[in-house]
Protein backbone atom coordinates (compact mmCIF):
# COMPACT_ATOMS: atom_id res chain seq x y z
CA UNK A 1 0.00 0.00 0.00
CA UNK A 2 0.93 3.57 -0.68
CA UNK A 3 0.57 6.66 1.35
CA UNK A 4 -0.76 10.43 0.68
CA UNK A 5 -0.89 12.90 3.24
CA UNK A 6 -3.51 16.44 2.41
CA UNK A 7 -2.89 19.19 4.79
CA UNK A 8 -6.78 20.28 5.52
CA UNK A 9 -7.33 23.82 4.59
CA UNK A 10 -7.89 26.38 6.99
CA UNK A 11 -11.13 27.41 5.30
CA UNK A 12 -12.60 27.08 2.41
CA UNK A 13 -11.31 29.88 -0.39
CA UNK A 14 -12.96 31.28 -2.49
CA UNK A 15 -10.62 33.10 -4.90
CA UNK A 16 -10.60 33.73 -8.44
CA UNK A 17 -8.17 32.88 -11.17
CA UNK A 18 -7.55 36.72 -10.85
CA UNK A 19 -7.06 36.81 -7.36
CA UNK A 20 -4.46 33.65 -7.29
CA UNK A 21 -2.60 35.41 -10.13
CA UNK A 22 -2.37 38.21 -7.99
CA UNK A 23 -1.22 36.78 -5.12
CA UNK A 24 1.63 34.46 -6.80
CA UNK A 25 2.47 38.44 -7.95
CA UNK A 26 3.11 39.45 -4.56
CA UNK A 27 5.26 36.35 -3.24
CA UNK A 28 7.44 36.94 -6.36
CA UNK A 29 7.35 40.65 -5.61
CA UNK A 30 8.42 40.99 -1.73
CA UNK A 31 11.35 40.26 0.45
CA UNK A 32 9.09 40.65 3.64
CA UNK A 33 9.20 37.00 5.19
CA UNK A 34 6.08 37.60 7.09
CA UNK A 35 4.12 38.88 3.66
CA UNK A 36 5.93 35.75 1.68
CA UNK A 37 4.62 33.45 5.01
CA UNK A 38 0.84 34.73 4.41
CA UNK A 39 0.49 34.26 0.93
CA UNK A 40 2.23 30.88 1.23
CA UNK A 41 -0.39 30.08 3.58
CA UNK A 42 -2.97 31.33 1.43
CA UNK A 43 -1.82 29.57 -1.47
CA UNK A 44 -1.66 26.18 0.33
CA UNK A 45 -5.17 26.63 1.33
CA UNK A 46 -6.11 27.26 -1.79
CA UNK A 47 -4.38 24.33 -3.13
CA UNK A 48 -6.14 21.96 -1.16
CA UNK A 49 -9.12 22.13 -3.70
CA UNK A 50 -8.14 20.28 -7.11
CA UNK A 51 -9.77 23.20 -9.07
CA UNK A 52 -7.28 25.67 -7.61
CA UNK A 53 -4.81 23.03 -7.94
CA UNK A 54 -4.58 23.32 -11.70
CA UNK A 55 -4.95 27.31 -11.82
CA UNK A 56 -1.99 27.62 -9.86
CA UNK A 57 -0.05 25.28 -12.09
CA UNK A 58 -1.24 27.14 -15.15
CA UNK A 59 -0.36 30.62 -13.71
CA UNK A 60 3.17 29.15 -13.35
CA UNK A 61 2.82 28.94 -9.17
CA UNK A 62 4.64 25.99 -8.59
CA UNK A 63 7.97 26.76 -10.09
CA UNK A 64 7.31 30.73 -7.83
CA UNK A 65 6.52 28.51 -4.94
CA UNK A 66 9.12 26.19 -5.52
CA UNK A 67 11.61 29.26 -5.23
CA UNK A 68 11.25 29.29 -2.39
CA UNK A 69 12.74 26.58 -0.78
CA UNK A 70 15.81 28.44 -1.09
CA UNK A 71 14.30 31.39 1.38
CA UNK A 72 16.62 31.27 4.49
CA UNK A 73 13.74 32.21 6.78
CA UNK A 74 12.29 28.32 8.05
CA UNK A 75 9.18 29.51 8.56
CA UNK A 76 9.10 30.72 5.06
CA UNK A 77 10.70 27.47 3.76
CA UNK A 78 8.35 25.50 5.41
CA UNK A 79 4.95 27.11 4.49
CA UNK A 80 6.61 26.94 0.60
CA UNK A 81 6.57 23.03 1.76
CA UNK A 82 3.56 22.87 2.89
CA UNK A 83 1.94 24.42 -0.43
CA UNK A 84 3.38 22.00 -2.92
CA UNK A 85 2.28 19.05 -0.60
CA UNK A 86 -0.72 20.00 -1.15
CA UNK A 87 -0.47 20.46 -4.82
CA UNK A 88 1.30 17.06 -5.18
CA UNK A 89 -2.36 15.56 -4.94
CA UNK A 90 -2.50 16.66 -8.79
CA UNK A 91 -0.39 14.30 -11.33
CA UNK A 92 0.24 17.14 -13.56
CA UNK A 93 1.40 19.18 -10.47
CA UNK A 94 3.64 15.91 -9.32
CA UNK A 95 5.44 16.14 -13.01
CA UNK A 96 6.65 19.60 -12.52
CA UNK A 97 7.51 19.48 -8.55
CA UNK A 98 9.65 16.37 -9.41
CA UNK A 99 12.12 18.52 -10.28
CA UNK A 100 12.60 20.13 -7.07
CA UNK A 101 12.34 16.53 -5.03
CA UNK A 102 16.32 16.83 -4.77
CA UNK A 103 16.20 20.37 -3.08
CA UNK A 104 13.56 18.90 -0.83
CA UNK A 105 15.85 15.51 0.40
CA UNK A 106 18.73 18.35 1.01
CA UNK A 107 16.28 20.16 3.28
CA UNK A 108 15.06 16.86 5.10
CA UNK A 109 18.66 16.02 5.92
CA UNK A 110 20.02 19.87 6.58
CA UNK A 111 16.47 20.85 9.11
CA UNK A 112 16.93 20.39 12.69
CA UNK A 113 15.74 17.33 13.92
CA UNK A 114 11.83 16.71 14.29
CA UNK A 115 11.72 20.51 13.22
CA UNK A 116 8.28 21.81 11.61
CA UNK A 117 10.74 22.26 8.56
CA UNK A 118 11.96 18.99 8.35
CA UNK A 119 8.55 17.06 8.76
CA UNK A 120 6.85 19.13 5.51
CA UNK A 121 9.36 18.03 3.89
CA UNK A 122 8.87 14.40 4.56
CA UNK A 123 5.07 15.06 3.89
CA UNK A 124 5.76 16.36 0.70
CA UNK A 125 7.96 13.41 -0.35
CA UNK A 126 5.24 11.27 1.41
CA UNK A 127 3.60 12.62 -1.35
CA UNK A 128 5.49 12.08 -4.70
CA UNK A 129 7.20 8.73 -3.68
CA UNK A 130 3.52 7.37 -3.87
CA UNK A 131 4.22 6.31 -8.05
CA UNK A 132 7.39 5.12 -8.91
CA UNK A 133 8.11 7.61 -10.92
CA UNK A 134 10.48 9.69 -8.72
CA UNK A 135 11.81 7.08 -6.17
CA UNK A 136 15.29 7.35 -8.20
CA UNK A 137 15.63 11.27 -6.57
CA UNK A 138 15.53 9.68 -3.59
CA UNK A 139 18.11 6.84 -3.37
CA UNK A 140 20.59 8.98 -1.88
CA UNK A 141 18.61 9.94 1.01
CA UNK A 142 17.75 6.70 2.46
CA UNK A 143 20.19 6.65 5.10
CA UNK A 144 18.79 10.17 5.98
CA UNK A 145 15.46 8.51 6.14
CA UNK A 146 16.99 5.39 8.08
CA UNK A 147 19.04 7.83 10.67
CA UNK A 148 15.14 9.69 11.23
CA UNK A 149 13.54 6.39 12.13
CA UNK A 150 16.33 5.99 14.51
CA UNK A 151 16.78 9.03 16.07
CA UNK A 152 13.32 10.98 15.56
CA UNK A 153 10.54 11.40 17.65
CA UNK A 154 7.15 9.62 16.99
CA UNK A 155 5.75 12.17 14.62
CA UNK A 156 9.10 11.88 12.24
CA UNK A 157 9.24 8.15 12.42
CA UNK A 158 4.88 8.14 11.05
CA UNK A 159 6.20 10.56 8.51
CA UNK A 160 9.65 8.74 7.02
CA UNK A 161 7.99 5.37 7.92
CA UNK A 162 5.23 6.39 5.44
CA UNK A 163 8.41 7.60 2.81
CA UNK A 164 10.27 3.93 2.87
CA UNK A 165 6.92 2.09 3.00
CA UNK A 166 5.94 3.75 -0.50
CA UNK A 167 9.50 3.09 -1.58
CA UNK A 168 9.41 -0.74 -0.69
CA UNK A 169 6.65 -0.82 -2.66
CA UNK A 170 8.63 -0.40 -5.85
CA UNK A 171 10.48 -3.46 -6.77
CA UNK A 172 13.30 -1.04 -8.54
CA UNK A 173 14.07 0.17 -5.34
CA UNK A 174 14.78 -3.47 -3.18
CA UNK A 175 18.39 -3.56 -4.22
CA UNK A 176 19.09 0.11 -2.71
CA UNK A 177 16.74 -0.98 0.24
CA UNK A 178 18.49 -4.03 0.87
CA UNK A 179 21.93 -2.70 0.85
CA UNK A 180 21.02 -0.19 3.44
CA UNK A 181 19.73 -3.02 5.32
CA UNK A 182 16.42 -0.90 5.84
CA UNK A 183 13.94 -4.11 6.48
CA UNK A 184 15.53 -5.10 8.69
CA UNK A 185 15.68 -2.32 10.44
CA UNK A 186 12.49 -1.42 10.02
CA UNK A 187 11.37 -4.88 11.54
CA UNK A 188 13.55 -4.21 14.48
CA UNK A 189 11.89 -0.84 15.31
CA UNK A 190 8.64 -2.04 14.18
CA UNK A 191 8.81 -5.21 17.01
CA UNK A 192 10.17 -2.83 19.59
CA UNK A 193 7.62 -0.14 19.34
CA UNK A 194 4.73 -2.90 19.78
CA UNK A 195 6.44 -4.39 22.50
CA UNK A 196 6.88 -1.40 24.04
CA UNK A 197 3.12 -0.49 23.49
CA UNK A 198 2.04 -4.06 25.24
CA UNK A 199 3.60 -2.65 28.10
CA UNK A 200 1.59 0.49 28.49
CA UNK A 201 -0.60 -1.28 31.10
CA UNK A 202 -4.37 -0.96 30.00
CA UNK A 203 -3.65 0.10 26.19
CA UNK A 204 -5.25 -2.11 23.78
CA UNK A 205 -4.04 -1.98 19.69
CA UNK A 206 -7.64 -1.53 18.73
CA UNK A 207 -7.23 1.72 20.94
CA UNK A 208 -4.66 3.40 18.51
CA UNK A 209 -5.39 5.98 15.89
CA UNK A 210 -5.08 6.10 12.22
CA UNK A 211 -1.86 8.73 12.84
CA UNK A 212 -0.25 6.14 14.58
CA UNK A 213 2.91 3.66 13.76
CA UNK A 214 0.47 0.76 14.43
CA UNK A 215 -2.61 1.91 12.26
CA UNK A 216 0.21 2.78 9.24
CA UNK A 217 2.61 -0.46 9.24
CA UNK A 218 -0.57 -3.06 9.92
CA UNK A 219 -3.59 -1.34 8.30
CA UNK A 220 -5.26 -3.16 5.21
CA UNK A 221 -3.03 -6.29 6.37
CA UNK A 222 -3.95 -10.32 7.54
CA UNK A 223 -4.72 -10.41 11.49
CA UNK A 224 -1.80 -8.92 13.58
CA UNK A 225 -1.16 -12.31 15.49
CA UNK A 226 -1.00 -14.44 12.63
CA UNK A 227 1.51 -11.95 10.44
CA UNK A 228 3.65 -11.53 13.97
CA UNK A 229 3.54 -15.78 14.38
CA UNK A 230 5.32 -16.00 11.04
CA UNK A 231 8.24 -13.86 12.24
CA UNK A 232 8.74 -16.81 14.48
CA UNK A 233 10.51 -18.63 11.37
CA UNK A 234 12.69 -15.49 10.96
CA UNK A 235 16.37 -16.47 10.85
CA UNK A 236 17.31 -13.62 12.89
CA UNK A 237 17.62 -14.52 16.85
CA UNK A 238 16.35 -11.02 17.98
CA UNK A 239 13.54 -10.96 15.96
CA UNK A 240 12.45 -14.24 17.20
CA UNK A 241 13.12 -13.64 20.59
CA UNK A 242 11.01 -10.32 20.25
CA UNK A 243 8.34 -11.73 18.41
CA UNK A 244 8.03 -14.74 21.42
CA UNK A 245 7.94 -11.62 24.20
CA UNK A 246 5.29 -10.26 22.30
CA UNK A 247 3.03 -13.05 21.56
CA UNK A 248 3.74 -13.62 25.29
CA UNK A 249 2.44 -10.62 26.97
Amino acid sequence: CSYLYCSPPVSTPTMDVDALQKLIHLLQATDDPLIQEQALITLSNSAAFSVNQDIIRNLDGLSVIGGMLSNCTPKVKEKALNALNNLSMNIKNQEEIQVFITQVCRTVESAPLNSDVQLAGLRLLTNMSVTNDYHQKMINSIPCFLHLLSEGTERTQIQVLKVLVNLSANPAMTRHLLRAQVRFLLLHFILTYIHNMNDDEGTMIEEYSENSIFFTVCRDSAPFTQRLASLLHHPDTEVKEQVVRILTQ
